[in-house]
Order: structure tokens, then sequence, then C-alpha cells
């Protein structure tokens, strides 16, 4: 009995954690993005260039393996565009903390003609959550993980919060 009860509090803790993340995104984005779950992206068949949307001091704490750092604040659309295949069709992933920074550039990248585009759902959060490794500046794993700001932090639930 208590395998049950703890099993029901485990997977009720994921469904409520899951749903008031759903809330935060239908809060702040508009949805002009089709989402991609870490699940998914995770897959070896999922081969998509992986867009970095946090800014550098975040990138260089962890980031997921062979992703490029575009950045938010200075986001410049034509530098990352020469940093693109010229094949619009090119699967493109573009993630942040939460999927919320993401969604604006991977939009700018839909408005220039790609049709492959997603957002992260849950961003480099959810991805760590779900176990899944980030990596440091010189390609090692890490469980370090930048969460942008302390309010933020509650949303990632594995691996060390970095603040600054």
């Amino acid at each position: 009995m208590k395998k049950i009860l703890l099993l029901f509090l485990v997977v009720s803790s994921a469904t409520f954690g899951q749903k008031k993340l759903d809330q935060l995104l239908e809060k702040w984005n508009k949805r002009n993005v089709p989402y991609m779950s870490a699940e998914t992206l995770a897959l070896p068949k999922t081969d998509a260039i992986l867009l970095d949307a946090r800014e550098e001091k975040e990138f260089k704490v962890s980031h997921l393996e062979n992703a490029i750092c575009v950045g938010y604040d200075n986001f410049k659309i034509k530098e990352t565009l020469e940093k693109l295949p010229k094949d619009k069709s090119t699967k493109i992933v573009v993630y942040c903390s939460l999927g919320i920074r993401s969604e604006t550039v991977a939009y700018k990248l839909i408005q220039e003609g790609y049709t492959n585009v997603y957002n992260l759902y849950g961003g480099i959060f959810e991805w760590k959550n779900n176990n899944f490794q980030v990596v440091d500046t010189l390609g090692k794993t890490t469980e370090n993980v930048h969460t942008f700001n302390k309010s933020w932090s509650k949303w990632l639930k594995k691996g060390e919060k970095v603040y600054d």
C-alpha cells in the first residue's frame, strides 16, 4: 500500500509541475512556434541544430552539447543566419532557461523562412529535470545550470543551481 501511495504522489507531483509550467509558458508565450519536448529531442534519430538563446554567461556555465550560443539581449538575426545552413527546411531547436526567450528567437527564424523550427519545451531546465546531460565550455558533463535568477531557479529540480 505504501508503494502505491508513493507512486501516486510522484505521478501527481510531476503532473502538477507540468501543469504549472504549461501555465507559465501560456502567460509569457504567444505559441507562434511549435514546442519540442526534451524526450523527443533526446531521441538518437533527432538530428537538429541547437541554438541557445540565453546570454553568454549562462551558456558558459552549461549548455546542450553542440549548441550554438546566439544570445537574446544582443541577438542578431544576420549573424545567426550566417551560422545556419541555407536549406530552410533544416531542423532547428532553440532553447533558453524555460522556453520564453527562445520562442522570440525561434519566431525570428520562422520569419526568415525557416520551416522546421521548434522551441524546446521547458528549456534547459526541463532538459536537466529529465536527467539529460549538459556540458561546460570544455565539453565536459556538468551538473551546473545557470538559473537566470533566483525566482526562476524554482523550475530547476535537478542539477546544481548557479546564479552568477
